[in-house]
């Protein structure tokens, strides 16, 4: 499945969705409408809220509350893309200037802190303690898992094991909440919700494992960012660890020199280690793997449209160059 065909069993409710971020978007503080507004509308592909509505559907929910928790998700998503841009001082994403570089660093966390306070306005109105339980918590773990990766930054001795709770804690998490609001809303057993939750905790930490992989392949004009980034900022992603512990002795020094002072002095020869270790190939069957685990845990679910865009997703997560 592409994603406009994953998408195509939820079409109305994503409208939906878009329509209420519009008017949750609005303040009468004109900077906070610009800047939300830019970097809502730069071009993401909206899988966590895609995540929230087709696991609603898939579990039988005939309600609307799903389009407010899917928006929320967004929100709380793009609040955490306005902190990560400061803190790691980025200038490109999605292939646009950073919402920090063109209105600076106070504004885009203020901003940030605005859809954070948005979303935990919009959790009041949906009335549901559980939801407000998941979100509560899911925002604190990522919060915890922004901090591990800033413990992380430019630490060569970082392993495996630590760099993926960060991913869990920082990226799939958010994932695991948005899979999980749509059996608590169409009150599922616990059995199903907790399904669901896994099916995001594995799609997510597949979408960051590729996230990782594309970071060395893919061209700067498909993933709307700047190539080597996560090297430019001391971060020592999966390709890079793996790199590390099997590459030469004199490999695994520049690498480790690399990710200690940060920039791109040694992309070209992290790069070649990366490749004749094998790293991107690694990172890949680890996502595979993952998205595997995310396609199990949907058996709990009869078989309808939006199961099968659920399945999709997974898939999808793994696939894409983007």
């Amino acid at each position: 499945m592409d994603i406009a065909q994953i998408r195509a069993p939820i079409a109305d409710d994503l409208q939906a969705v878009n329509a209420l971020i519009r008017r949750e978007l609005h303040s009468d503080v004109v900077l906070i409408n610009q800047l939300a507004s830019y970097i809502i509308d730069s071009g993401g592909k909206r899988l966590r809220p895609v995540t929230v509505l087709l696991a609603a559907r898939a579990c039988g929910y005939a309600g609307d509350a799903h389009i407010a928790a899917a928006a929320i998700v967004e929100f709380i998503h793009t609040a955490t893309l306005l902190h990560d841009d400061v803190v790691d001082e980025s200038s490109l994403r999605r292939g646009r200037q950073t919402a920090n570089a063109i209105w600076g660093n106070q504004a885009s966390v203020l901003v940030g802190d605005f859809l954070y306070s948005r979303s935990f306005q919009m959790m009041v109105d949906i009335g549901s303690m559980r939801v407000m339980e998941i979100l509560a918590d899911t925002t604190n773990t990522i919060a915890e898992g922004e901090v591990l990766q800033l413990l992380n930054c430019h630490d060569a001795d970082t392993s495996e094991e630590r760099y993926m709770a960060v991913i869990h804690s920082k990226t799939a998490k958010l994932f695991e909440a948005a899979a999980q609001l749509g059996a608590v809303l169409a009150g599922r057993p616990r059995e199903e919700e907790l399904a669901l939750g896994r099916y995001g905790m594995h799609l997510g930490t597949a979408f960051q494992l590729i996230d990782d992989v594309l970071d060395y392949s893919a061209s700067s004009a498909e993933l709307g960012k700047n190539i080597g980034d996560d090297l430019a900022e001391g971060k020592p992603t999966l390709p890079l660890i793996h790199a590390m512990r099997y590459g030469t002795t004199e490999e695994a020094r520049v690498i480790r020199e690399a990710i200690e002072q940060g920039g791109l002095e040694y992309i070209d020869i992290v790069t070649r280690t990366i490749e004749s270790t094998g790293a991107l190939d690694y990172t890949a069957r680890l996502a595979s793997d993952e998205a595997d685990r995310a396609i199990a845990s949907l058996a709990v679910l009869p078989e309808s449209p939006a199961r099968e865009a659920l399945l999709g997703l997974a898939q999808f997560a793994v696939s894409r160059r983007y």
